[in-house]
């Protein structure tokens, strides 16, 4: 355990939040324990108190409270989340209000239990996310389990019913990046095939996968939903593979994914919906590159715009990519600031 320190915010750190300069400066201190440090006035700036959320400036003096150290041992959390899990889900937000809670979402990791999840869970490890409220944060959205990127979190049941009207009055946006097989002709446009369940449940899980039904054909499927992805060719290698910008206008179960496998264009690592033969070794899409692509699935909500629940002002946030899609781009030479954050707005 360290004594009391007085710091100065450095020329090399120039102007950020206060917990993001603490976060660079003591890695091993959870956000929830920089916000009860601020909270309770251990934390003070320019000996003045301070919200975990105020920015810091070079020159600013920064009273830092006694801390444990690195590499001393976790006590076990009283809501049952394990320490590690509780560092790794608040390292996961991206932005915090006393309203809304927007995280990157890592691949791997559901969104909520069932079926085959388990038990560790964003919804579950919501208990780490509280940062003083009585209350855990709710989902107001999903993302699938391998599928990485942006998810929002309501703080209080008034904001999770306003984002959830957002949502379902379309007054959200949501870019999603993918890499997938091939290379769609033409370059942009729409998909607007209906989704339905696959019937049975068979060991290759049947039953949690959507079937596409053209849209001539609803009428003949009841159970079908409509569904409609608008999506841009950002870049591509070859005939092989492509960058996509995925924008779904509705919010259909494993739409995108399913969706691009009817184009004939399977997301990467979707064993699901075909896009699995990354590797493949033959003269198709996959020759010679497969050594250099991860199997998971290339599928990342990468920007996402909301209307702010209280404040009504238009907020838009982006995820950086997954390590396993960062790695993707570096093997092909893909630069993230080469294309357009919202293609579907600057080439209308």
């Amino acid at each position: 355990m360290s004594g009391v320190k007085t710091l100065t915010v450095s020329e090399d750190e120039g102007e950020q939040r206060l917990d993001r300069w603490f976060k660079r400066r003591f890695p091993h201190v959870t956000q929830g324990a920089v916000e009860k440090m601020c909270r309770t006035g251990q934390v003070r700036v320019d000996g003045a108190r301070a919200k975990a959320s105020d920015r810091v400036v070079p020159g600013q003096t920064i009273r830092v409270p006694p801390l444990p150290d690195a590499d001393a041992p976790s006590r076990p959390r009283p809501d049952g989340v394990s320490a590690a899990d509780a560092k790794m889900i608040q390292d996961c937000v991206l932005w915090m209000d006393e309203h809304m809670i927007v995280l990157n979402k890592p691949a791997g990791l559901p969104s909520q239990g069932g079926s085959g999840q388990g038990d560790r869970h964003v919804d579950g490890l919501a208990e780490a996310l509280k940062f003083g409220y009585k209350e855990r944060p709710k989902l107001v959205h999903r993302l699938d389990k391998d599928t990485s990127g942006l998810l929002m979190l309501a703080r209080t049941d008034r904001v999770a019913r306003g984002l959830s009207e957002a949502l379902r009055h379309r007054n959200t946006r949501k870019i999603y990046w993918a890499v997938v097989a091939g290379v769609p002709n033409p370059k942009k446009g729409s998909i607007k095939y209906g989704l339905m369940k696959a019937p049975g449940h068979g060991k290759r899980g049947e039953g949690e996968k959507m079937l596409c039904v053209h849209p001539a054909k609803m009428a003949e499927f009841p159970d079908a939903k409509r569904a409609h992805t608008d999506y841009f060719v950002l870049w591509f290698l070859g005939t092989r593979l492509s960058w996509m910008a995925l924008e779904p206008v509705t919010g259909r179960t494993h739409q995108l994914r399913a969706h691009m496998a009817e184009l004939g264009h399977p997301i990467i690592g979707d064993g699901k919906y075909g896009g699995s033969d990354a590797d493949n070794q033959g003269d198709g899409w996959g020759a010679a590159v497969g050594g250099d692509i991860s199997r998971k699935l290339h599928l990342h909500a990468r920007m996402l715009e909301v209307e702010h629940p209280v404040t009504k002002k238009m907020m838009t946030f982006t995820a950086p990519l997954p390590e396993h899609m960062a790695r993707t781009w570096k093997a092909l030479d893909w630069k993230e600031d080469d294309v357009p954050a919202d293609p579907f707005t600057v080439f209308k």
